[in-house]
């Protein structure tokens, strides 16, 4: 079985217009996200991922300032799928150190992140974007990071700024044929809510919101997505690590070190799946694709070794007991689907 067949799609997903597979490759890792790798190894981890029959690869500008789209650039043929990202440009930065940390990126490209929401900075952040990636086209254009959690006081001159201007380009992008769908790339829900108020979208990537751990995001905006047919690609399904590295010293949660309170309830997950002999990341991996709105699962992928693991999660079997257990002990959303043996509740 590939990497891209790996999870169920329900029948009634068969008809989303993306057709992105359900598990996708997330390339932050590869743009040096808090840890430097050379060229040779960010390689062998996005042909690994070929070979088990990826698909579908989603990068961003932002992602180690240029370098993640490069190194896509140089392998991906083109046939698969690709989502960036608009809403940042990088100016050069000749003086930053080339082994350093910046913006949780190591050692990465000699450019400074500026944030551009405008018509003419989404234009020429997506033209520099399809010269490091060597297509002429993509097939998924997302407006990275809007929302308070990223601009803080700046939030509302920023979506104003996105709204009457870098949507407006994003819209000729899609009328034009230079891409397929238009959506938000963000890490809150809210966002992503509040812009269904204000425009049209086809599909959003909500990374670390609807997870195993929180799911939050049924409450309003999911079900808002199935009223308006739009469509939610998964990513951060382990929450930024702790939903594989479990309770332990140092877990990560949301970028930063995982909570007492966060922890506890990871605990009670892990306790519920060592009871049906299954392991925590599989769980997290298998439960969002329930949903039908989701139309695929992108964990972050920075080595081959990291790909056949999530391979190997996708493929285990897991009894629908697993599901009822996590419910009864108030783990689960009460309206949350589960992923079934046959067909979905």
């Amino acid at each position: 079985m590939s990497l891209a067949d790996a999870l169920p799609v329900p029948s009634d997903r068969s008809a989303d217009r993306l057709g992105l597979p359900p598990l996708g490759f997330g390339a932050g890792g590869i743009g040096n996200l808090y840890a430097a790798m050379s060229d040779t190894a960010a390689r062998d981890a996005v042909e690994a991922a070929l070979d088990a029959g990826l698909t579908y690869f989603d990068t961003a500008p932002h992602y180690g300032f240029g370098l993640s789209e490069t190194r896509l650039g140089e392998i991906l043929p083109p046939n698969v799928k690709v989502s960036t990202k608009v809403g940042r440009l990088l100016r050069p930065a000749p003086q930053a150190d080339p082994a350093g940390e910046r913006h949780g990126f190591v050692g990465a490209a000699p450019f400074e992140p500026v944030f551009d929401y405008s018509y003419d900075g989404v234009m020429r952040s997506f033209e520099a974007s399809l010269k490091r990636l060597k297509r002429d086209r993509v097939e998924v254009l997302l407006a990275h990071d809007l929302g308070p959690v990223t601009h803080g006081a700046d939030d509302a001159m920023r979506r104003r700024q996105f709204f009457d201007g870098g949507y407006k380009a994003m819209r000729a992008l899609r009328d034009g044929g230079a891409v397929d769908a238009i959506g938000l790339g963000v890490n809150e829900w809210e966002i992503c809510d509040a812009a269904l108020d204000e425009a049209d979208f086809d599909v959003f990537l909500l990374a670390g919101r609807y997870t195993l751990l929180e799911q939050t995001a049924l409450d309003r905006f999911l079900p808002r997505c199935v009223a308006r047919d739009v469509s939610i690609i998964i990513g951060g399904p382990f929450n930024s690590g702790v939903l594989v590295e479990g309770v332990k010293a140092g877990a990560h949660y949301n970028y930063g070190p995982a909570s007492a309170e966060v922890l506890d309830r990871v605990r009670r997950l892990e306790t519920v799946c060592a009871a049906h002999a299954t392991p925590l990341a599989a769980a997290a991996l298998r439960f969002p694709s329930a949903h039908p709105r989701v139309i695929s699962v992108i964990p972050g992928l920075s080595s081959p070794e990291q790909v056949r693991q999530a391979l190997a999660w996708a493929e285990h079997a897991i009894p629908d007991a697993l599901w009822d257990d996590l419910r009864a002990e108030g783990l689960l959303h009460p309206d949350a689907p589960t992923p079934r043996a046959a067909g979905r509740t």
